[in-house]
């Protein structure tokens, strides 16, 4: 072969590979896109602290950094909540903060889970080998069993038709992963609302998607209770049987009705009062007034019966 041809052959590989490049690169970018977080060794024992840094979060957000056992299968319940850490991001989305290493209290596999404090939500977390501490397999399971709740709360607020007695709402919002090996097809939740001490009352609320193994998902479920309502109350969320969340709300009292009602009371009464009176005074018969006497002209007299004047002054 002529060194012209090896040559165009070197030249044509070398535009191949630079075409692979170029159409490997976006979808690397894309896989980098999302929040990220990294630890500055894979593994830690007992007391000592690691780094944690991350970058694609929001700009000047505020983070928390827990040690959680399990991969965080039973949520912030599996992790030492003690010891976490709190960070905020820089303008570009990037942190960098300092960990101590705690003993979680379930046994490893262990992450160190970062997560935003309020929305929008977010989190990822890194693996971390705890040494010394135990190690347990993970459950295993069907995707209905292994679905979890990482994050949940309730959100929004009252208003000026709430404090008079309009029904009071809110938004449970949490997040949710399916931690088995099989997707999750279109979950049927349950929302109970129970007042106090009393059983819940349970809706089905339905939600459309696919959540694949290992995924995670945001969902937002409104709740309303009956107008007028106040005291305390507890909102739980349940799949397949089983309780996956329960969230307190304590609903303020509507001191909007007790004033309307009080307002009614007084001034009502006072009404029909001043309406009885103004009747009274209408019907009441009205005296006679004399006329006035004409100008120069003495006022009259009064007029005495006979035998009834006044007595006559004796001599002096």
């Amino acid at each position: 072969m002529s060194g012209s041809g090896v040559r165009m052959r070197g030249s044509a590989l070398v535009l191949l590979l630079a075409l692979v490049l170029a159409l490997a690169h976006p979808a690397a970018g894309r896989a980098a896109d999302g929040p990220r977080a990294a630890l500055d060794r894979a593994a830690a024992p007992k007391g000592a602290s690691v780094t944690v840094t991350g970058a694609g979060w929001p700009p000047s957000a505020l983070l928390t950094l827990l040690l959680c056992g399990q991969n965080m299968t039973g949520g912030t319940n599996a992790c030492a909540n003690a010891d976490g850490r709190a960070v905020t991001t820089a303008s570009d989305g990037t942190f960098r903060g300092s960990l101590p290493v705690a003993a979680p209290p379930v046994p490893c596999p262990c992450v160190v889970h970062v997560a935003t404090v309020s929305a929008p939500a977010a989190a990822a977390d890194a693996p971390l080998t705890v040494t010394g501490h135990p190690v347990a397999p993970l459950p295993q399971g069907s995707g209905q069993e292994r679905l979890s709740v990482l994050e949940a709360r309730l959100e929004g607020s009252g208003g000026l038709l709430t404090w008079f007695g309009a029904p009071p709402k809110r938004r449970l919002v949490v997040t949710v992963a399916d931690l088995g090996a099989a997707p999750v097809k279109d979950p049927r939740f349950r929302l109970g609302v129970a007042r106090g001490v009393l059983a819940p009352t349970w809706e089905e609320r339905p939600w459309r998607g696919t959540l694949a193994p290992g995924a995670r998902q945001r969902i937002a479920l409104d709740v309303e209770l009956a107008a007028g309502a106040y005291g305390p109350y507890a909102v739980s969320l349940e799949y397949g049987g089983r309780l996956l969340v329960e969230q307190p709300w304590d609903v303020p009292r509507p001191w909007g009705v007790t004033l309307f009602w009080v307002l009614l009371g007084t001034v009502v009464p006072l009404a029909l009062f001043r309406a009885g009176m103004a009747v009274v005074d209408r019907l009441r018969p009205r005296r006679p007034v004399a006329p006035a006497p004409a100008p120069g002209e003495a006022p009259a007299l009064p007029w005495f019966a006979p035998g009834s004047g006044p007595p006559a002054a004796g001599p002096g």
